[in-house]
């Protein structure tokens, strides 16, 4: 396949704990070997919480609101057109501190198994399960 066009209202929708996310580009929907693509809500107040990608690098592209990221211990407050790169294996998290929806894209490479995501949750670990209090 030499590409593909996504068209947002064909794209698949999923309610999360911390809003909701539409996966624009993965091996599933697009052929993708190299990159995953999504795009996330996160409602005010939540976020999605520590964790890690093992073999994937992920870069967090703010484009509305504004959003407490985590990469490893360092937090920064990051408004539209702001971003965070996070090598392989970091741990982060992103939190919406604001008090409207905000807007995030993620990107993350290479793809891995058949939905181009790994993920690994450290949130209830030290000193994770600590930082934010």
């Amino acid at each position: 396949m030499p590409g593909k066009f996504v068209i947002a209202k064909e794209v698949e929708v999923r309610v999360d704990d911390f809003g909701t996310s539409c996966w624009l580009c993965n091996p599933s929907n697009t052929g993708a070997k190299q990159l995953t693509v999504i795009d996330v809500n996160l409602d005010p107040g939540k976020g999605h919480n520590f964790h890690k990608h093992p073999h994937q690098e992920e870069v967090v592209l703010v484009v509305a609101g504004k959003v407490e990221q985590w990469v490893d211990r360092d937090k920064g407050i990051l408004g539209p057109g702001d971003s965070a790169f996070i090598p392989a294996d970091v741990v982060h998290a992103s939190f919406n501190c604001g008090d409207q929806s905000a807007k995030i894209i993620v990107t993350l490479g290479p793809c891995v198994g058949p939905v181009g995501y790994e993920l690994v949750d450290v949130s209830d670990e030290a000193p994770w399960k600590t930082l934010r209090k």
